[in-house]
């Protein structure tokens, strides 16, 4: 029920910008454009980089704005942002460089936490980005084959050990995700990284299934370390 009143209300109530609040508009083209796209697309990693972390690719900056659009979409069901997250999340997979049919796997979320939201936003971008990216001529499909076995804490008062060890061995492959896994390589995707261990457990998930995990795609990272993307922070 709160999933059909989130798109009604999505329809019919005005909405303010989710980035910079500018009213009646549900992401203003400054906001936009914050977000990245082709042209902004670049590697990143964490400072401490997970065993098994795949190459991944973020299109904006973990900041501001950004952080404010995926909160909305993810947190307060902003349903329509779904879209442009996922031309931004396609714009990324694009840099994986996958050549042929791609499977987008999503990271999966906790069970508990999509019955809250009333909608599961990692899935629903994949699902967009898959349809833009289809568009755009490019085989490929969305398909959530991993799930959480067992319960795991909340991540956000964790650092990178404690959610590597509170994420370890609790994603596996559903029934049936060894099929599709031969069928295409696999790129996971999530709307960001920080520490890698959700994509670094998730690709273990794709690799004992038979898969091969191509790369991962977000819609924002940190700012580029070392040799990967621009902006070296050393803070």
């Amino acid at each position: 029920m709160r999933g059909w009143w989130q798109e009604i209300a999505a329809l019919v109530l005005p909405a303010d910008c989710a980035g910079c609040g500018l009213p009646r508009t549900e992401l203003c083209e400054r906001c936009r454009g914050l977000l990245g796209g082709a042209a902004s697309v670049r590697r990143v990693r964490p400072s401490v980089e997970p065993p098994g972390l795949p190459p991944v690719w973020a299109a904006g900056l973990y900041a501001d704005e950004v952080r404010a659009v995926l909160l909305a979409h993810k947190e307060r069901g902003a349903l329509g942002l779904a879209r442009p997250l996922g031309a931004v999340l396609a714009a990324a997979v694009q840099r994986v460089g996958v050549a042929g049919p791609v499977l987008l796997v999503p990271v999966p979320s906790a069970r508990r936490a999509v019955a809250r939201r009333g909608h599961d936003a990692i899935a629903r971008m994949a699902g967009a980005a898959a349809r833009d990216l289809r568009r755009r001529g490019v085989p490929a499909r969305a398909a959530a084959l991993l799930r959480q076995r067992r319960p795991v804490a909340d991540q956000s008062g964790l650092g990178a050990a404690g959610r590597l060890a509170n994420l370890s061995g609790a994603v596996v492959a559903a029934v049936g995700a060894p099929a599709l896994f031969a069928t295409a390589p696999v790129v996971l995707v999530d709307d960001l990284m920080t520490t890698g261990a959700s994509l670094s457990v998730a690709a273990r998930a794709v690799t004992d299934a038979g898969g091969r995990v191509a790369g991962a795609a977000v819609v924002a990272g940190p700012r580029g370390l070392g040799p990967y993307g621009e902006g070296y922070d050393r803070r």
